[in-house]
């Protein structure tokens, strides 16, 4: 290759460099996957986000209505509990839903069991499994009870955007209001 050929092509390498016909359609290219897979993430985000919420409200309602209760708990209410669930929280596959009524002895300073149930396949609460959760649970008087809420729900996200399929787990507990115990009729 000669002196003259080279300089041609260089001045052609020089030309073709600052040229910037085509350059809109050059970036749009490299662009729009890129806004289309950040649009697709935030809405599987957000999408994940909303679902959450509305689990923990769903879960704060039936505690909150378990709370209520003057009457003794029947298995029909709490798969009556279990589908309200369902609803209010719109999941695709079915939930599971554990609810256990503890008291706490100021003289030995630990909760206990006073009774426990679930619906879906999640295993009832033992006294020793009480134990374990002692540090979640708030400070209250002797004797005092609570209801735990616990909910298991699936959450597959619409789009593979870096989201695994999320069990999206809510612990909820509240004193009974109108009774100083709910009570299990079996």
């Amino acid at each position: 290759m000669t002196f003259s050929s080279c300089a041609k092509v260089m001045q052609r390498l020089r030309r073709f460099a600052r040229d910037t016909r085509g350059s809109l359609t050059v970036e749009a290219l490299i662009m729009f996957p890129l806004l289309f897979w950040a649009l697709l993430s935030m809405l599987v985000f957000f999408d994940a986000y909303r679902q959450s919420s509305l689990n923990v409200k769903a879960a704060y309602t039936i505690s909150d209505m378990l709370s209520r209760e003057v009457e003794p708990i029947t298995p029909a209410y709490l798969d009556g509990a279990r589908n309200l669930f369902n609803e209010l929280a719109r999941t695709a596959t079915p939930s599971r839903m554990r609810v256990t009524v503890v008291y706490y002895n100021a003289g030995q300073q630990k909760f206990y069991r006073d009774w426990s149930q679930e619906r879906g396949g999640v295993a009832v609460l033992s006294n020793a499994d009480v134990q374990t959760m002692q540090d979640r649970l708030p400070a209250v008087p002797d004797n005092e009870r609570l209801i735990l809420v616990e909910t298991w729900a699936d959450y597959n996200p619409p789009f593979n955007v870096g989201i695994d399929r999320q069990d999206l787990y809510n612990f909820v507990f509240t004193r009974p209001r109108f009774a100083p115990q709910v009570k299990f009729e079996s």
